[in-house]
């Protein structure tokens, strides 16, 4: 068995592509029933978010397990596996392992450092297990991962400019509301610059410590209505970013209203149901989305109905979701502007400013190296147990044997014969499965247990733990 990842990002693939791939919340158990029910797949997690869709696994064969793996993918995005092959990426092993960790860390983000990807493979995982699709090998790399990603975030400054994609969204909108507004001779949100860009580089310069979308003087949103769609965890966020960024009503849309509701108590917001979403379009000067649903959710004619009773009025529409949300021909429409995915990757190429990477690096290889040891060593932790259980049954049989043959010997002579046959034993064992889990840790180490077993005929369907009995060659009074 090893460990593979495939998957396709937002370095490898296009915002259209990205759509096609994305696996709902509602979708995932299916997925993962289907990898595993798959010939050479016996665990499996997928990591769904607006950047990427990744599928990790535990596979049989490499080969095998990469065609499995494939071919899911193909089929999520209905897209032939000649034309996805291209912007698939594929890490087998301790580059799996490697990749996942600077996952977690925020080392592979669109936004370099970002902590919302920790949340998110957590949610990943937590799907996996919920679906009882990983529970051995899989289960313990993605427990190191979470526990990887916390520390970078808790002991280096990766995450120091406090910036997240919500962040950047609402200072890029930020900037095109006061750009527009009629008194937009007022100082720019982000010093200097000329443009939604340079808003975003100035938010991740390095030294900044204030957060991503300031409030007090700096409140980019003053008096701003906003229209949050989607009560989630991303939701919840904008809530909190808008908030801070000084808006001065903010309104959670979602189809469930238990959900809105909650979210506004927590954010002094309101909460209405989807139904109130076309009202809602027409009162407010930024709509933030990112529901998760399959298909549009704000289409282009509710928007132009908005548009036409507001007087002039622009309108930003900041779309985090993927598949989109809103219906990419609002930006046709005179006073609209839509920020997508699309126009974050384009505005973060070139602007980010990544914080103590190097440190995260070094500490993603070393807790690489230090899972890797201990896979090798629980690796070899079977054959181990085979050899002592095989060697246990030759002195039983050998024992038997000679207790048949000299059955004058009374207790205290039978008990001194066997014990000293057993301590014999025990003693020619125990230095080469010693030194075998030593050898196991360094790369190669797996040969010398297959040497043993090749050399002892050890059967290979031996579990990792046995009774004690079948172990201790030393006789138990």
């Amino acid at each position: 068995m090893s460990l593979l990842a495939v998957g396709l990002n937002h370095r490898t693939a296009p915002t259209s592509l990205l759509e096609l791939a994305a696996v709902s919340a509602d979708e995932t158990a299916k997925v993962l029933h289907d990898l595993v029910a798959a010939d050479h797949i016996s665990e499996a997690v997928v990591l769904s978010t607006c950047n990427r869709t990744e599928i990790y696994a535990e596979v049989e064969t490499f080969h095998g397990g990469l065609a499995d793996i494939s071919d899911q993918l193909s089929r999520v995005c209905g897209v032939p596996l000649n034309d996805l092959a291209n912007h698939l990426y594929v890490h087998h092993e301790a580059r799996a392992v490697s990749h996942l960790f600077s996952v977690v860390c925020g080392l592979d983000s669109m936004l370099v450092g970002e902590s919302q990807i920790l949340g998110q493979v957590r949610v990943a995982f937590r799907a996996a297990q919920a679906a009882e699709v990983t529970s051995g090998i899989l289960g313990g790399l993605f427990q190191t991962a979470l526990r990887v990603g916390k520390r970078a975030h808790a002991e280096t400054s990766i995450d120091a400019a406090g910036a997240s994609i919500v962040a950047v969204g609402v200072r890029m909108a930020a900037f095109d509301l006061q750009a527009r507004r009629p008194d937009a001779l007022a100082a720019p949100v982000a010093g200097p610059g000329t443009g939604p860009a340079d808003a975003v580089e100035e938010m991740l310069r390095p030294g900044l410590t204030a957060p991503a979308v300031p409030g007090g003087d700096d409140a980019p949103l003053a008096g701003a209505r906003v229209l949050i769609i989607g009560a989630g965890a991303v939701g919840s966020l904008a809530a909190q970013t808008v908030r801070r960024a000084g808006a001065g009503e903010v309104v959670i849309a979602n189809r469930t209203p238990a959900h809105a509701a909650r979210v506004a108590q927590t954010h002094d917001a309101r909460a209405v149901g989807l139904a109130d979403v076309a009202h809602e379009i027409g009162r407010a000067d930024l709509v933030l989305s990112s529901t998760g649903a399959s298909g549009l959710v704000v289409g282009h004619d509710v928007v132009r109905s908005a548009m036409a009773g507001r007087g002039g009025r622009p309108l930003v529409f900041l779309d985090l979701a993927l598949p989109r949300d809103i219906d990419p021909a609002v930006r046709e429409l005179p006073g609209v502007t839509l920020i997508d995915i699309e126009a974050l990757r384009v505005a973060l190429d070139g602007a980010q400013v990544s914080h103590d990477v190097e440190a995260v690096r070094s500490l993603v290889a070393a807790e690489v190296a230090g899972f890797l040891d201990r896979r090798r060593a629980e690796r070899v932790a079977p054959t181990v147990v085979a050899l002592r259980a095989h060697a246990a049954a030759v002195v039983r049989d050998e024992l038997d044997r000679l207790r048949s043959r000299m059955p004058d010997l009374d207790n205290r002579e039978w008990d001194m014969v066997s014990g000293t046959v057993r301590r014999v034993v025990d003693k020619l064992l125990h230095a080469p499965t010693v030194r075998v889990q030593q050898l196991a840790e360094a790369p190669g180490g797996d040969s010398y247990a297959e040497a043993l077993r090749e050399l002892f005929d050890l059967p290979r369907d031996v579990p990792a733990i046995v009774s004690a009995p079948d172990l201790d060659l030393v006789e138990r009074t």
